[in-house]
Formats: structure tokens, sequence, C-alpha cells
């Protein structure tokens, strides 16, 4: 039900009983390697193109998360996902190949928890029984499409990021064991007038803020209701300005720990990724990795995931235009939330 202006409660409680995490190579070097259910070793995973590789380290991630939850492929009543490619191919061709019915969605990096959001009010509402959510992305599908090629080796800046090369999906359902999807908000689109390409997260901030207090504002709770609050991959430089933030908006953020996937993904000692990670991919491997982990073994309770995306296409950079962003928001909890 519609909570405050922009939010959703999920009073119904819908359940993620299943999610699968898969990564690449590089993914599988930096400190979350354990909480990924597959590390492959070739970037292309033996195809000949990097989109089809992106595409199948979503079909395998939404095969194993099926498997992991229990029902069968021919249960599941929508598939909502997205990616970075133009018109989402990935996730459109993977749905292709999977037979699900499917709502194609896009937030760039953000979408994540979009897609989240909305297969859990599809449950939620009894509109379906059992709902997938996904989302991916390639290092070199979306450096081609963006910025370069790899295989061009351009210089880039200390504020640029790196993309992730990983596929999260998860199952929602009506029953079953898994933590619970309490709320989502979803986030409106901020544009702060950045134009810069290579500085992602100083773009995305200022939607990251404006999700987080929305969320906090149509629930009236504080967020030391959370365990911990992390938004999709602001890194270094969106992560610095988002707190300057809070502490300029009077917000207690410093109640619960706050942290940021883009800085979680990589080893910033080992491994050369500028500012960090980014990526539709970042978020959902996190989430559906490691802290869906750290959920089941009780580390953590109550999270707040904010998936955050620069709504920017490779024309419109090219044409001048600054770059619009949005944030959504989604708790996800061990506990049924009292309402």
């Amino acid at each position: 039900m519609l909570k405050g202006h922009q939010s959703w409660l999920f009073d119904n409680n819908p359940v993620i009983s299943g999610a699968a995490a898969i990564v690449g190579p590089f993914e599988g070097q930096g400190p979350l390697a354990q909480d990924f259910d597959i590390v492959h070793g070739d970037l292309r995973l033996g195809q000949d193109s990097w989109e089809k590789a992106e595409r199948m380290l979503l079909e395998e991630a939404a095969n194993l998360a099926i498997e992991k939850s229990g029902i069968t492929k021919e249960s599941i009543n929508f598939l909502v996902g997205g990616d970075l490619m133009n018109q989402i191919i990935s996730s459109t061709f993977a749905a292709r190949t999977l037979q699900v019915p499917y709502i194609g969605v896009f937030g760039a990096c953000s979408t994540s928890m979009e897609s989240l959001a909305i297969a859990a009010n599809l449950v939620n509402s009894r509109s379906a029984k059992y709902a997938m959510a996904s989302a991916c992305s390639h290092n070199a599908t979306a450096e081609k499409q963006f910025r370069y090629p790899t295989e061009y080796g351009s210089q880039k800046p200390p504020t640029a990021q790196f993309s992730v090369t990983g596929a999260g999906v998860s199952i929602v359902t009506q029953q079953g064991k898994g933590p619970h999807v309490t709320s989502a908000t979803m986030g409106r689109v901020v544009d702060m007038g950045i134009t810069d390409p290579f500085n992602m997260g100083a773009a995305m901030a200022p939607a990251a803020v404006d999700t987080i207090q929305a969320h906090f504002r149509d629930f009236k709770i504080e967020p030391g209701y959370y365990d911990l609050i992390v938004t999709g991959d602001l890194s270094k430089v969106g992560y610095a300005i988002a707190n300057e933030m809070f502490e300029k908006n009077k917000f207690p953020i410093q109640q619960t720990v706050y942290k940021d996937c883009g800085m979680m993904m990589y080893d910033y000692e080992k491994q050369k990724v500028q500012a960090g990670a980014s990526g539709a991919g970042c978020s959902a491997t996190v989430t559906y990795g490691h802290l869906l982990r750290r959920m089941r073994e009780k580390e953590l309770n109550r999270i707040l995931v904010v998936a955050t995306g620069a709504l920017l296409s490779p024309i419109s950079y090219q044409q001048g235009e600054t770059i619009p962003c949005i944030a959504h928001a989604v708790s996800i909890e061990n506990e049924v939330r009292q309402t």
C-alpha cells in the first residue's frame, strides 16, 4: 500500500526465497569473492561477443536463483529486469531464453532495486505468486557503449569508476523461507548539472540523498531502525558528497552504519579501479550475494539498499546534456515489519 508520498509498504510480507549472484574474474579477486555463487574465470564466458557473455551471466543467475528457491521456472509469473545496454538487450534476450512473462525496466545502475521493488509490489498485491527481479552489467559492454572500448586503453581520471561484470537475480514469493521485502521508496529524477560521464558519483549522490530522506520521511522512522544503509555505486567521490549532504541537511545518518556497494566490491590497494565500482550488476551482486549472506547468518537483520543510477545515454552526453540521476530504496528484513 502507499505510504507517505512516494513509498510502498508491503503489508503481505513478500519473501526473497532464492537469490543468486554471479560475477566475472576481476570481481572474484575482490574482498567479497566468497559471497558470490559463481566466479567465472573467463571474461567472455566462452562467447564470441561481450554482449552474449553478459546475457549468459544473467541466464545462469536466473536459473540458479530459481533452483535455490525450490520452485519451477514455469511457476514464475513475471520477470522484472533490466541492464545498461541499448534497448536493455541483455535482459530481453535472456527473457527470450527463459520464456517467462517479461517486464523490462531501465533505471541504469538503480535497476537492481527498481526491479526488486516492482517484483515485490506484484507479489504483495497478489498480482503474482512468484516474481523474478534481475539486473546485470559487463565491464566490456558498458565501457564500449558509454565511454571507450577497453581495447582502446584510454586513460581515466580518478573520479571514474570500474563497471562490474556480474548478474544478480532474486525470486520473490508470497510465502517461503528467507528475508522479507518490507518496503520501497521510488526516487525522483534529480539533476545537479553534472556533464562529465567520468564522474558518476558526483552526479548520483544528490539523488541517493533525496531518496533516503524521502524514505524516512514517508515511514516516520529514524536511520537507526536499520543495521545498515547501503547505496548502490556512488564509490569514493559520491560517498563523500552524500555524507557532506547528510551533514548539511542535519540528517542523522550516524545512527546507523552507512556503506556503498561501489566501495565494497574491489580492493583499492590491489585493484586499479579509480573511485570504485559501478554498473547495474554492482548493487545486484553485492546485495544478492554478500548482504543476503550476512542476513542469513544474522549479522544483519534490517537493511536498506539504495541503488543509484545515472540516466544518461551515449547520445545525450555527446550533445552536452547534463546527467539526470535517480535512486530507488528497498528495505529487506529478517522479521516481518509491524504495521
